[in-house]
């Protein structure tokens, strides 16, 4: 009996271990089960709360997958340990419970197998295994040092605000969540960070963190370095300019949309109207704070956020969507065609065909999710379809921003919502990787076929 039991367990672990997408979708499921455990717990909840399963659950979800959409208000609802729960999540979610595993295997001097680097391959989204340790360790150096001074500003700047105690663990929380594009705030009420909106220093703060949590980690390796490389590679070209590009664009339609809207940009000064603007340019491409109702925006550009929201930040980041070089990607490939060339050229390099159909194979799948997650949400909740267009991409970009949904959805809404951030933060190909067949070499190739197009 016993060694059928160890047999068992033998094929099952096989299992776990044999695809990389599997070990990860597995991983991070059990990452929110622990999740949901532990904020169940009466002493994650202040005094007189309670909370269902089905809201744990959610909660656990939104921090592992750095989201940051809540169905109850983390401020008041949690208890500090509650509070510390959702920030190991979110640290754990931000840079990948494989790289939190590595860190740990390095401590206790244990050789990382290589199964484990495979994964940490898939997981940190690179084309192979050379030098992974060495860009885990990078990867923790970058991020705890980055939260290290963002903590320490923001605690610098509450201060004005609280005792320094509370400053502390407002500094030490928001500094972790707004790098790791989480979303999550401890300012009550559901009002995120709208106490600061004609705060310069806390607006400006946040975009930096969101900026270089957003670039991804291997970019952020590459300029550490160009001082001594003085070159930075094709993907690091790619993802700088076009995090700047819609940044910088986001903003100017933002302001120029809400520039006389009442209920968002329209009381404040041109200073607070510009700041706001770039803030809200910057958090729908995955952080989810805000300093404005963004139920309160114009739809034309709601629907700008979530078009923001859709493409996301770069890969190898703390954030989701279908990524800045995925989109760039798609836009030289359409202009290739419209110029009728063969070949696709990016800042004066020519792309494989296999990344451009991976580009179009990742928007299609990640449109087509969107799409049903929106249907589905549609018939189960009983609201506008902007507003429930935006809850879906937001979840499924694993943003954070709620255009007042998500607080009224119901049991099987909040599961559907659950199943988006899943997808977003795992992305569409290591879900269908994890639970599809093997790839295996095509034995004879079709006859040619010919379609009209357009």
């Amino acid at each position: 009996m016993i060694i059928e039991v160890a047999g068992l367990f033998k094929k099952v672990r096989g299992w776990f271990v044999a695809s990389p997408p599997r070990a990860l979708t597995i991983g991070l499921f059990v990452i929110i089960v622990i999740g949901t455990v532990l904020l169940k717990l009466p002493v994650s909840l202040k005094e007189g709360q309670s909370i269902r399963w089905i809201d744990a659950f959610f909660t656990s979800a939104s921090a592992t997958c750095v989201t940051g959409l809540v169905v109850v208000d983390t401020g008041t609802f949690f208890s500090a340990f509650g509070h510390w729960v959702i920030l190991v999540l979110v640290q754990i979610g931000g840079l990948g419970f494989m790289t939190m595993g590595t860190l740990f295997a390095i401590f206790l001097r244990r050789k990382v197998s290589l199964k484990e680097r495979l994964i940490l391959q898939e997981s940190l989204n690179q084309n192979n295994l050379e030098g992974i340790i060495k860009l885990v360790l990078r990867v923790i150096y970058y991020a705890l040092t980055i939260e290290l001074i963002g903590s320490v500003l923001f605690t610098l700047r509450f201060m004005a605000d609280m005792n320094p105690g509370k400053a502390l663990y407002y500094g030490i929380f928001h500094g972790v969540s707004i790098f790791n594009n989480a979303g999550f705030d401890l300012f009550g009420d559901y009002r995120s960070m709208s106490d600061y909106i004609s705060d310069p220093f806390v607006n400006i703060l946040s975009i930096l963190l969101i900026i270089l949590g957003g670039l991804g980690f291997v970019v952020l390796a590459d300029l550490v370095e160009f001082r001594h490389k003085r070159r930075l590679s094709l993907h690091s070209k790619v993802a700088i300019y076009t995090t700047l590009l819609l940044f910088v664009g986001g903003a100017a339609v933002i302001l120029l949309f809400e520039y006389t809207n009442e209920n968002t940009l329209g009381p404040l000064g041109l200073g607070d109207k510009i700041i706001a603007s770039f803030l809200h340019s910057m958090t729908p491409r995955s952080a989810g704070i805000s300093t404005i109702d963004v139920s309160s925006l114009r739809q034309a550009t709601q629907f700008l956020l979530v078009i923001l929201m859709f493409i996301g930040v770069s890969p190898g980041s703390t954030g989701g969507g279908i990524k800045t070089t995925t989109f760039a990607v798609l836009i030289v490939s359409v202009i290739a065609v419209i110029r009728g060339r063969e070949d696709v050229v990016l800042l004066r390099y020519r792309l494989e065909r296999e990344r451009v159909y991976k580009a179009i194979t990742v928007t299609l799948f990640s449109f087509i999710i969107v799409v049903i997650g929106t249907m589905l949400l549609s018939v189960t909740e009983n609201h506008t379809f902007m507003v429930v267009l935006f809850e879906a991409t937001s979840a499924f970009a694993t943003v954070g921003l709620s255009a007042g949904l998500t607080q009224e959805l119901t049991d099987i809404g909040k599961l559907i919502v659950i199943f988006l951030m899943f997808m977003g933060r795992l992305g569409p190909f290591t879900l269908f990787y994890a639970v599809g067949p093997k790839k295996g070499r095509s034995l004879y190739r079709h006859a040619e076929g010919k379609i009209i197009i357009g």
